[in-house]
């Protein structure tokens, strides 16, 4: 090989020669551009060239080039057996850390199992801290867990599941990384197979493993600092979170008398049954909050579903009729409530969060709610009726009526009336948080479709 590299140099140095050995013979004129100009008259003739096979010897230049070309090929030569030679070095270097890992297999075997174990150990003991922590929570204090977001909390326990489950899955992974290390070449199949380790071997195995060691609390201090991250970003969202699949919601900053919404509903509101259903979340709940109301000149409080303290009540056609769920809402916390009323039986029936929590017989049995009422949110008128669509006259005094004791401060979404009482399943099918229920519209009014007007500083959002 060494005789191989001494003659590609001593070509190459022959060839770095020949331009001087010709550099005399070869005559070179950079006059200036005009003297190249052939005027139009002066066309010379064309010289008479010989063919390139007639030539009975090689010029200089054909022996240059015939030089440069077997140089050439002496190089890709020189490639080509330099290439070989790297191949087979790194053969011989694979074969030599084969025989490293098997004859150090141990301690590989040693460190990935001590390794997977206190990762196991610790990620396990750490999430189980939290949801035992999560749980003792909730179980303290219902009504703090109750005003967080929907499903915060049972968002927060799925996602430190499934961070357990990941863990398991990894001490599952790294005992089968344990196992290949085991069963790797040099007759270490078991564990009573390891050779033990002398001076510098045990040191560089100790270094291992707390080189391990900590790289499992690094990366133990990152996951508490995602835990962290996740729970601000749901206290964050919290009051942007809106239940059942709803893009929009009302929302009434301040209990005041000028605060309400009115709707306007394209159907007449004749009707012998009906279910009224919505979302709500109240800031603050006094004696008597109006969420919903519908009444005309005669008689303002034809339908009225309340909120007083911590229950819900339901009227027709008067207080007299009344309908009462206790323990049901609490302020802070999205609540789906539905009231449903059939003329025929009279049975008035108050549903919370898709559970049936009230029902009352003989309420306003054979009574038809009459035409050309006025339907609010927020606020009952107390007397004060709205114009008519169909006659189009004005009553004064339209704000007279309102009580800022009795609005309503807080969100509202998915308003929808029907004008049947539905049954179990539709009304549990709205009530989903994760589920699709501003999807269902109503017959008589429905959310994002019926004309809801607000007032004073309601709005959309």
């Amino acid at each position: 090989m060494f005789l191989r590299l001494l003659r590609a140099a001593s070509l190459l140095s022959m060839c770095s020669c020949l331009p001087s050995d010709y550099e005399d013979a070869i005559e070179l004129n950079y006059g200036p551009s005009y003297y190249n100009e052939i005027a139009e008259e002066e066309t010379p003739a064309p010289t008479p060239t010989s063919a390139p096979c007639s030539s009975s010897e090689l010029t200089k230049w054909d022996k240059m080039f015939s030089m440069l070309e077997n140089s050439q090929m002496r190089e890709n030569m020189l490639l080509q057996y330099a290439d070989d030679i790297i191949k087979v070095e790194m053969g011989s270097l694979r074969s030599e850390m084969l025989r490293f890992v098997a004859q150090y297999g141990g301690s590989c075997g040693a460190a990935v199992e001590n390794a997977g174990r206190r990762m196991e150990m610790q990620l396990d003991s750490r999430l189980r801290e939290t949801l035992e922590l999560l749980k003792l929570r909730h179980r303290d204090s219902p009504a703090a867990a109750a005003g967080n977001s929907i499903g915060n909390s049972n968002q927060l326990e799925t996602m430190l599941h499934e961070l357990l489950s990941a863990a398991q899955t990894q001490a599952s992974r790294l005992s089968k990384l344990e196992t290949s290390c085991f069963s790797s070449p040099g007759g270490m199949n078991t564990k009573a197979g390891f050779h033990p380790l002398r001076g510098g071997e045990q040191g560089h195995h100790e270094q291992e493993v707390t080189t391990t060691e900590a790289t499992l609390e690094m990366v133990l201090a990152a996951l508490q600092e995602v835990k962290v991250e996740m729970e601000e970003a749901l206290r964050s969202s919290r009051q942007r979170f809106l239940p059942a699949g709803c893009e929009m919601a009302l929302l009434f900053p301040m209990r005041s008398s000028r605060i309400y919404t009115s709707i306007i509903p394209d159907v007449p509101v004749s009707l012998s049954s009906f279910t009224v259903c919505m979302w709500f979340k109240p800031t603050s709940i006094s004696n008597k909050t109006v969420l919903f109301t519908y009444g005309n000149r005669r008689n303002p409080y034809e339908i009225q579903l309340l909120l007083k303290r911590n229950a819900a009540l339901f009227t027709i056609g008067g207080e007299a009729h009344l309908v009462e769920a206790r323990g049901v809402v609490n302020p802070g916390r999205w609540t789906h409530l539905c009231g449903a009323w059939s003329s025929e039986q009279g049975l008035a029936s108050l549903w919370a969060d898709g559970v049936k929590v009230a029902s009352t017989p003989g309420v306003a049995e054979g009574h038809v709610l009459p035409d050309g009422g006025s339907l609010q949110l927020g606020q009952e008128r107390n007397g004060c009726c709205p114009p008519s669509l169909s006659s189009g006259s004005s009553v004064a005094g339209f704000e007279v009526g309102f009580d800022s004791k009795l609005a309503f401060a807080g969100k509202m979404t998915g308003v929808n009336m029907w004008d049947q009482v539905l049954s179990e399943d539709k009304i549990s099918q709205l009530s989903l948080r994760e589920g699709h229920g501003c999807e269902q519209s109503g017959n008589i009014v429905a959310w994002g479709v019926t004309e809801m007007v607000p007032h004073g500083g309601a709005q959309f959002i």
